[in-house]
């Protein structure tokens, strides 16, 4: 399959902020508790079935959070230098370059799937491709954590970001039912959905879904 053309925004994107974004993103354990309660809800739920892709792990924080937690988990990232960076961080986890939209994982390989503040630089029309991909890779009873940014539609062109680097990425905050709807068509069966409105600095509400693939 062809990369879609918006993956070269991302990785170009993220390539430049990495440093940056590393020194300006929290660490897990400084995330809201609700946020915390729900990394470990998925450790919990996850951690006995396989192997869990992080997916959009970014420098790898998430993923050595939930290692700790005892999780069984690697990472991947469109970004080459992001993968670098967790590789530095964390040589001791898994850490490959790859897309959400063609994974390079085999079929019913995975016990669980996150999906932490990434699938939001997916365009709609590319999300049921991306969702189908967690599907085909999870094994029957796999787990799936999505969380990120929602909203009414909005369609965001930011051109700085993390320490006022040039970014060429889009964001499209999709409302909840929506992601919902789109989850349940891939075959998913969405469990929890919780909702948070922005608060402590925060510009935008930010939505978490537990999901698992029927047996």
């Amino acid at each position: 399959m062809t990369e879609p053309s918006y993956l070269a925004a991302v990785r170009e994107s993220y390539d430049t902020v990495a440093a940056d974004y590393v020194r300006r993103v929290k660490e897990p354990a400084e995330l809201d508790p609700v946020s915390r309660a729900m990394l470990a809800a998925f450790a919990e739920l996850a951690a006995p079935l396989g192997p869990v892709a992080d997916l959009g792990c970014g420098p790898g924080k998430v993923t050595a959070h939930l290692a700790a937690l005892g999780v069984p988990v690697f990472g991947v990232d469109v970004s080459p230098r992001m993968i670098e960076l967790a590789r530095t961080a964390y040589p001791e986890l898994r850490f490959t370059v790859g897309s959400t939209t063609a994974l390079d994982i085999a079929d019913g390989e995975l016990g669980g799937i996150l999906a932490y503040y990434t699938t939001h630089h997916t365009p709609p029309q590319w999300l049921p491709t991306v969702f189908a991909e967690f599907h085909r890779t999870l094994a029957p009873g796999g787990r799936l954590m999505l969380a990120g940014h929602v909203g009414n539609g909005e369609h965001l062109r930011p051109t700085r970001a993390y320490g006022d680097h040039p970014v060429s990425y889009e964001s499209h905050l999709l409302p909840p039912d929506r992601i919902t709807e789109l989850l349940h068509r891939a075959g998913l069966v969405v469990t929890t959905r919780v909702v948070q409105e922005p608060e402590g600095g925060a510009k935008r509400q930010a939505g978490t879904f537990l999901a698992y693939k029927p047996e």
